[in-house]
């Protein structure tokens, strides 16, 4: 590695942005970011990534209704739970 470098002929270039992907600005609450990354970090991978694919799940995720059933089932399942 040189001690010194020549940058007088150097040029200035546009960032190059990234296909499919926008930057922007968001607040996020200090708790939900630093869990964020200790997940990722555990994980290996980078927490804006992380934050990405958990926003992409919970758009595809397909509430359906609480029907009678549906909430008997969750009751059945939370009692069988509590008393074993």
């Amino acid at each position: 590695m040189k001690k010194e470098y020549d940058f007088s002929n150097a040029k200035r270039s546009a960032v190059v942005p990234q296909k499919g992907k926008t930057r922007i600005t968001i607040y996020l609450d200090n708790d939900i970011l630093d869990e964020f990354r200790r997940q990722a970090d555990n994980a290996g991978c980078g927490y804006q990534t992380m934050i990405n694919e958990t926003l992409r799940g919970s758009l595809h995720k397909k509430q359906q209704p609480v029907n009678e059933s549906t909430l008997r089932k969750v009751l059945r399942e939370e009692l069988t739970c509590r008393f074993q």
